[in-house]
């Protein structure tokens, strides 16, 4: 068995690789770590809500625009569905609020009319990140091509050249005299980093341009849509996404990539497999590689890395509501909180690593747009802030749970300062954390930018295709161009892009690698009214004992509305019968009514089992 690509990583860099070179023909096989593919753009079921991880608006989605352009070619645009949010963001205070809203024409008007003082400047910044993505969209992807312009660079690329020179803060305070006109602008530097003084201008222009010149965008149903499409697409072009595998080896033969060695992520008892190939994209976290490579790769790697500064991480506290917020004040889809004590750009950084009475933070109401994530009168919000991952990792579990509980209260007390009555329509809240998303990720600190969007650590800067094998290949948000929605996607692409070019390519049969956690249900009763058994038959090496867990995913399932397909179970067999059986509440969800009208015969797949 052979593939053309194997892709380590379900991230939406690594999906958006995938889905391209299985349009071209090529034979594809993810691999993913996690039950489910997309990464950080992924969606999780709590009560009546589907919460979305890590999306809150994306930028790129211009008008022929690249990001465009690649879900045209893919068919994304006809299958998943975005809804555009009704302003940029609204920074909210005791005083008066500051709407930036889209459109630059609009933006710029706004910022004018509350600092007349900093027209010129303003205007100059609104060029500046207008120029910038036009320019960036339009340089040359060859690198030889780069290299004979670059003497004419400040006159053919002067935005550019202007941004790649300038941190946000430096360019900031430059040219615009009015500290609240520099809050404002960089309002929402969460999504991209936690410090306007090493935070790249180049960086910080292109998504912010794009958000300005065709607004953010939200995925009904949430990321988990888009990162379940392209998997699908995948599939359905000759490939294969297999879940709950890690990769923990990169063979290498004659100083190129050969193939992978991986295991299960759930069954322990599991052994490992090796499948061969043409090159290897490696979507996972780039600081994990060195471990998977032999000598002298891993050594190569490891001081190529060892000086680049990891990004900042996200806490986010999902929160469930049983009513509309807007009836509490809550104006804007991106609700950005200053924060105390942050009169000037300079003191953001060290408010980030403040007390969370005081820290920054931005409140999502997606309730402002049809976001499919909560039933008809509730709504879903969502607090992010910067977070490090330092905070967390010595805690003990008593003590991390604890800290957690003390955090949200202080930003329930927040919110219900701000919005008087807020706090008795909370349904459901919970805390993730750096921490969090290391353990789900494997991203190092948690790092959901990848490395740091600094100066030097952008664009070319950043690694990119087969720097070091000519056949491994880099995808992800710590590679080329950046992190982000509109970063990851635009890096799989043109990573599939640069593997085509190099044809670095062999025949391959259509033999494909057959999941074998895949069971077909033998039985379904009623053991009363409100549980249902079924019974499947086991997996392979499916070695479970008593009080055992294990995740029954529903394939084709035949509801879905406001649920996702799959539920953590215990297991009601012993590890002695031929059988595997688990118990269903008939509560009313999707879940549990795909359950009641699956047939026998029909397909789910099982991974576990776990304790």
């Amino acid at each position: 068995m052979k593939y053309n690509t194997i892709i380590i990583g379900g991230g939406l860099a690594g999906l958006t690789a995938g889905a391209t070179l299985a349009k071209f023909g090529k034979k594809v096989l993810l691999l993913e770590q996690h039950h489910k593919p997309g990464g950080c753009a992924t969606t999780f079921k709590r009560g009546d809500f589907i919460v979305e991880v890590g999306l809150h608006e994306m930028s790129g989605l211009t008008e022929n625009g690249s990001i465009t352009k690649i879900f045209k070619m893919l068919d994304v645009d006809k299958q998943v569905q975005f809804k555009k949010v009704p302003e940029f963001y609204g920074v909210v205070s005791d005083k008066s609020d500051f709407v930036m809203p889209h459109g630059f024409k609009a933006a710029t008007k706004a910022l004018i009319d509350k600092y007349p003082e900093d027209e010129k400047g303003i205007k100059r910044f609104m060029k500046l990140i207008a120029g910038t993505r036009k320019e960036a969209i339009s340089l040359p992807r060859s690198p030889l091509k780069q290299k004979l312009i670059y003497p004419l660079m400040p006159l053919l690329y002067p935005n550019l050249v202007e941004a790649t020179k300038h941190t946000v803060g430096s360019w900031l305070d430059k040219y615009i005299t009015n500290e609240n006109a520099k809050l404002d602008l960089v309002a929402h530097i969460v999504y991209w980093g936690d410090d306007p003084y090493t935070l790249s201008m180049f960086y910080f222009a292109l998504p912010f341009s794009g958000f300005i010149e065709n607004g953010g965008h939200f995925i009904k149903g949430g990321s988990q849509q888009l990162s379940n499409y392209l998997a699908s697409y995948i599939e359905k072009n000759g490939g294969s996404v297999i879940l709950g595998k890690r990769v923990e080896k990169i063979i290498t033969h004659n100083g190129k990539a050969t193939g992978v060695t991986f295991r299960d992520s759930f069954n322990g008892n599991s052994g490992s497999r090796t499948i061969l190939c043409d090159n290897v994209i490696a979507n996972c976290a780039i600081p994990l590689v060195p471990s998977m490579l032999d000598a002298p790769y891993s050594t190569q790697l490891q001081q190529k890395i060892s000086l680049k500064t990891n990004s900042c991480s996200l806490l986010c506290m999902y929160l469930g509501f049983n009513t509309d917020v807007e009836k509490f004040g809550v104006k804007y889809y991106s609700n950005v909180f200053r924060g105390d004590g942050v009169t000037t750009i300079k003191d953001i950084k060290n408010n980030h690593h403040g007390d969370w009475s005081k820290r920054r933070f931005i409140f999502v109401d997606y309730n402002k747009v049809d976001a499919g994530l909560a039933p008809p009168h509730k709504s879903e919000g969502v607090i992010c802030a910067i977070d490090y991952i330092e905070d967390w990792e010595n805690l003990n579990n008593e003590d991390y749970k604890a800290k957690k509980e003390e955090i949200a209260q202080v930003l329930i007390d927040r919110l219900e300062k701000q919005y008087p009555g807020i706090r008795n329509s909370i349904e459901y809240y919970e805390v993730a954390t750096s921490k969090t998303i290391k353990d789900f990720t494997s991203n190092p600190s948690g790092s959901v930018y990848g490395y740091a969007q600094t100066k030097d650590q952008i664009a070319g800067k950043r690694f990119r295709n087969n720097f070091l094998i000519p056949n491994l290949y880099f995808a992800s948000a710590w590679a080329f161009p950046g992190g982000g929605f509109e970063g990851s996607i635009q890096g799989g692409f043109l990573a599939a892009l640069q593997m085509n070019q190099d044809k670095i390519w062999s025949e391959c049969d259509d033999k494909k690698y057959l999941d074998d956690r895949v069971v077909q249900l033998i039985d379904s009763k009623s053991i009363d009214d409100n549980i249902l058994e079924l019974s499947f038959s086991k997996p392979s090496g499916f070695e479970n004992r008593n009080g055992d867990y294990a995740i029954l995913e529903i394939i084709n399932p035949k509801a879905t509305e406001l649920d996702l397909p799959y539920r953590w179970l215990p297991i009601d067999s012993n590890g002695k019968e031929k059988n595997l059986k688990f118990q269903i509440k008939t509560d009313g969800s999707s879940f549990s009514k795909s359950c009641e009208l699956i047939d026998t015969g029909d397909a789910a797949i099982v991974y576990g089992p776990m304790g």
